[in-house]
């Protein structure tokens, strides 16, 4: 472990250092040593205080919200290590900001999931991690490699401790276009396979009012990559219980929670919202703490670091069926 602690370097941004800390302690070294300072006018410095020349480094910095700032501090931290010699620069993104404008859905828009891997590559980054993008493609637009993990792995391995109190199980796709995921884990966790029927009356209108399979009795279990509006995971959880649902339970990687999330979920029939911690919690989050659960990535995430630093398969994290159906 002193070879690790000498060659492998972790260092947090400010956008989820508790995660970074979480990481560092799985792995068993310390975190690195250095500090984000801003100027009265905004801008951001980053200062290292040890030497990472020669050693292979990984800055760890969801580009959550605010996003332009986040993303503008992982960038600045790139260039920082960069120019002090870092053998290897590796960004970890566990969330990983305007991954869903992956393509123009009209025109005269940008690609701008495109364009910010352009920037990132352009910054210096080696390799990038990042955790449950919400389109798989997007890992084709760094022309570098990219380690794309799956928190499927931790929510199967909380939810098989649960389902002796769940009673019967349904596994709900909120949109045929989840299909594949849910399959997985109706398969891993012994549910019924369930999708909504969800159609699109305009740009600004989509509604929901068919389930396809059987829910009635049924405590249904909903896997998503993030929850932003709560829109979608609201709307289909009263669809749910209208149909006969024991209970609905929403698991998602990313709790993004924008805009009026909060109040949408409350005023939800959901019991049960399960993220992980690949952005920090917030205590707007207050009204909904109760139905709550946050589950950890940090050791997910820090034996991916450790085995890329080491040369070893990321892949083998995945191979006894933690694929979340997307893999």
């Amino acid at each position: 472990m002193n070879d690790l602690q000498h060659a492998l370097k972790i260092f947090a941004g400010r956008s989820n250092p508790a995660l970074t800390k979480n990481i560092c302690d799985h792995i068993g070294i310390p975190l690195g040593k250095a500090r984000t300072e801003s100027f009265p006018d905004g801008e951001l410095i980053v200062k290292l205080d040890e030497d990472v020349r020669g050693r292979d480094c990984f800055i760890v910095q969801p580009t959550c919200q605010p996003v332009n700032d986040t993303l503008i501090e992982l960038l600045i931290w790139v260039d920082c290590l960069m120019r002090a010699s870092a053998m290897r620069i590796t960004a970890v993104v566990p969330y990983f900001g305007y991954a869903r404008q992956d393509r123009k859905s009209e025109g005269r828009t940008p690609i701008t999931a495109k364009m910010v891997s352009n920037i990132i590559t352009a910054a210096g980054v080696d390799r990038v991690i990042a955790m449950d993008l919400h389109a798989a493609q997007v890992q084709g637009f760094f022309d570098l490699p990219v380690d794309h993990l799956l928190a499927s792995p931790v929510f199967v391995a909380w939810y098989k401790k649960q389902l002796p109190s769940l009673g019967r199980i349904a596994i709900v796709s909120p949109d045929p276009g989840n299909l594949k995921a849910a399959s997985y884990y109706a398969e891993v966790l012994g549910g019924d396979l369930a999708f909504i029927d969800k159609r699109r009356q305009s740009s600004t209108k989509v509604t929901m009012s068919t389930i396809v399979g059987d829910v009635k009795d049924k405590t249904v279990l909903m896997f998503d990559d993030m929850i932003t509006t709560g829109g979608t995971v609201a709307e289909a959880s009263r669809i749910l219980m209208d149909h006969g649902a024991r209970a609905v339970h929403i698991a998602a990687t990313h709790g993004i929670f924008a805009g009026n999330a909060i109040e949408r979920l409350v005023k939800s029939p959901i019991e049960k919202i399960v993220i992980t911690d690949t952005v920090p919690l917030e205590a707007r989050l207050d009204p909904i703490r109760d139905r709550l659960v946050v589950l950890s990535v940090a050791d997910l995430l820090g034996e991916a670091i450790k085995r890329i630093h080491l040369n070893q398969s990321v892949s083998i994290l995945f191979d006894n069926g933690g694929n979340g159906g997307k893999r």
